[in-house]
């Protein structure tokens, strides 16, 4: 069997109906280290997405996979100084996009800091991101893919076919999956890519959307820690290299 393959354990999303995310974080994981581990998306244009395994060391990788997303947000990061990794929060973020929370603070649209030739090589000073909450199929513990500048364009995209069709982003299961291309200075990136796999039972979107509740209460405190970035021109959670909306 390819290691490119995802199997399911379980019929749909169905598990999910004996599932409490929160009764699991405060029981489970109580006193232990909290947030969902993350699936990333590798730099220099390779089209295998690295999907946290058994072993921690030796991420699975798989060309593509499909998940419901449960929840998104914009996750805005301005560092005065050089980011240099670690759990170092930024000097100014923002969890909405639109206000943040810091030094500079305030709004978001007319801030120097988020208009792009302010940091390096013309990229934003503020990196903007957008965080999401997925699920595969056969799980029942979320896990978070971080998509740098350079992604969410096509993610945007997608969000808007799914409002034409009358549909939101969790109730249907989507298709990731990573293509190779160029930018305008000739740097070589992964991009995502984004399509639906099948549209939610109406038994699965009822468990689907309490789920996402529950993340969309949760992610208010997750934070900063692990992602921020002050990275020029590489995302340094993803490896995935910048490039400017046009």
């Amino acid at each position: 069997m390819s290691k490119n393959e995802i199997i399911a354990t379980d019929s749909g999303y169905l598990r999910l109906q004996d599932f409490n995310l929160t009764d699991i974080l405060s029981q489970e994981l109580d006193g232990l280290q909290g947030g969902f581990e993350r699936i990333k998306i590798p730099s220099a244009g390779s089209t295998v997405f690295e999907v946290p395994g058994d072993n921690p060391s030796e991420p699975d990788t798989f060309k593509e996979f499909s998940a419901v997303i449960l929840f998104h947000h914009p996750l805005y990061a301005f560092y005065k100084s050089k980011y240099t990794g670690g759990n170092q929060p930024p000097d100014c973020g923002s969890l909405d996009g639109v206000t943040g929370v810091g030094d500079p603070g305030g709004n978001c649209m007319n801030c120097p800091y988020n208009q792009f030739g302010t940091g390096e090589n013309g990229s934003k000073a503020c990196k903007n991101r957008r965080r999401i909450y997925v699920l595969r199929e056969g799980e029942i513990f979320p896990l978070i893919l971080s998509l740098p500048t350079g992604s969410l364009k096509e993610f945007s995209r997608y969000i808007k076919r799914l409002l034409s069709k009358g549909r939101k982003s969790n109730s249907v299961v989507t298709r990731f999956s990573l293509k190779k291309t160029t930018n305008s200075g000739g740097i070589t990136f992964s991009q995502a890519q984004f399509a639906i796999d099948r549209v939610l039972s109406p038994q699965e979107h009822t468990l689907i959307e309490t789920l996402s509740e529950q993340v969309k209460a949760y992610s208010q405190d997750f934070g900063y820690e692990p992602e921020g970035t002050d990275a020029p021109a590489v995302d340094m959670e993803t490896g995935e290299v910048i490039q400017p909306l046009e």
